[in-house]
């Protein structure tokens, strides 16, 4: 197995792109650039699933009765893992709204434009 630290480092980076990712989805939705959005969200998500994979391997070992004695780095990427994956939450949650805003200011404009011709 690989050395701790590496697989710490490996989850750590796959995560840390994973949220940079979903959050670059949240800015693209604010633009109204909903397909972008999407398309970070999915390129987080293939990130994401990286990372969980590395960690996967770890609880595999464990199950199998190779211990893994925990460090304060590992614990940083477990947290970073756990982050990533609330922040993809949110990021589809913030989405949403924004499509919704989205769909209220075409309304609006709409109405607006059937009261101008009255």
């Amino acid at each position: 197995m690989e050395n701790l630290d590496l697989i710490s480092f490996r989850i750590i980076s796959f995560v840390g792109v994973a949220k940079s990712k979903y959050l670059e989805a949240v800015k693209k939705a604010e633009e109204g650039d909903f397909e972008k959005a999407e398309r970070f969200i999915v390129d987080g998500d293939n990130e994401f699933n990286k990372g969980h994979e590395v960690h996967a391997k770890l609880i595999t070992e464990e199950a199998k009765g190779n211990r893994t004695i925990p460090t304060i780095l590992l614990m940083h990427a477990e947290d970073q893992l756990l982050s990533a994956e609330t922040i993809k939450i949110m990021a589809l949650q913030m989405i949403k709204m924004y499509k919704q805003m989205n769909e209220l200011k075409k309304e609006d404009l709409n109405d607006e434009k059937g009261l101008s011709v009255l």
